[in-house]
């Protein structure tokens, strides 16, 4: 157990440190982080560790991995620093309208289109004086990048992701087809014809079943992917002159039909799309970010 001295001396600075190499769990990560060099970490760890008299973190490979004791007192840290944040973002009177601060948002490009006019009307309208940044989602470091604020909240589909990441849903959406008129059926497009055209499919990583994919496969169901693009509107100008299927969210749909466009229903039952908002549990009470989740949610209505 630590002297009363020790922990009278202890630089609050180095918390940080430890909370950002627990997490990161990397030297050249962690100072990204927290915007010094590798070399401060460095000496930032070997003062913590001669203060709290343990190693805490062993490297393997490029990894710091912690300790036995540091995994034992790591969350109850993790979780203190994170009412302090709390305590002091509290601290004095939040002005919406005199905010110069800027707010990120991690959104998929398919919604960009569909919210970020409204978020910019109402900041426009109640912060005139700050800003909007929207950047491409990276859904494996959604996490990190909520907790290392780099962005303030995500829109993302619904997806499992474990405390201090919090999230509220904003829709559900169910899946239609977008097609040039000039090769719609007459009638409803049966469920045979739909697995005998070719498909459009969307996604900007290069392989791996998309979303609508992954439910036709839980009900032992394919389809011909005639090609493969980034972004829906690559994909609506491929819909002009084919007779190819554009299956997406009825919201996305709604957005991109045009004169020679039609939206017809999907001849199989999936699973609607959940879209929810993630954001990290430090800023729960920040004023800004309860304002903007607000404001997000407003704005999520579907057309």
């Amino acid at each position: 157990m630590l002297a009363d001295k020790q922990l009278q001396q202890l630089d609050l600075n180095l918390l940080k440190v430890f909370e950002a190499l627990y997490i990161e769990r990397n030297m050249t990560q962690a100072a990204k982080v927290l915007f010094v060099s590798p070399s401060a970490v460095s000496h930032a760890v070997k003062r913590l560790r001669e203060a709290l008299e343990d190693e805490l973190f062993v490297r393997k490979g490029t990894n710091m991995e912690p300790t036995s004791s540091c995994q034992q007192i790591a969350p109850q840290v993790i979780e203190l620093m994170a009412k302090l944040r709390s305590v002091l973002q509290s601290c004095g009177e939040y002005e919406l309208a005199k905010s110069q601060q800027t707010f990120t948002l991690a959104i998929h490009e398919a919604l960009e289109a569909l919210i970020l006019p409204n978020i910019q009307q109402a900041i426009n309208h109640h912060a005139p004086l700050a800003r909007i940044k929207s950047i491409k989602l990276n859904r494996e470091n959604v996490a990190r990048q909520l907790a290392n604020r780099q962005v303030d909240v995500v829109i993302d589909v619904a997806r499992a992701l474990k405390m201090p990441i919090k999230h509220q849903p904003l829709s559900d959406d169910h899946f239609a087809i977008l097609m040039a008129k000039a090769y719609a059926p007459k009638a409803k497009l049966s469920k045979v014809e739909y697995f005998q055209r070719q498909h459009i499919a969307v996604s900007n990583r290069s392989d791996g079943d998309v979303v609508e994919d992954i439910a036709f496969l839980q009900l032992g169901l394919n389809r011909q992917i005639k090609t493969r693009c980034q972004n829906y509107h690559s994909a609506k100008a491929l819909l002009k002159d084919t007779d190819y299927l554009l299956t997406l969210p009825s919201m996305i749909a709604k957005e991109l039909i045009d004169e020679s466009l039609t939206i017809v229903d999907l001849p199989v039952q999936l699973p609607k799309v959940a879209t929810h908002l993630y954001w990290h549990q430090d800023t729960e009470q920040d004023p800004a970010i309860v304002w903007l989740r607000q404001t997000v949610q407003a704005a999520f209505t579907p057309r």
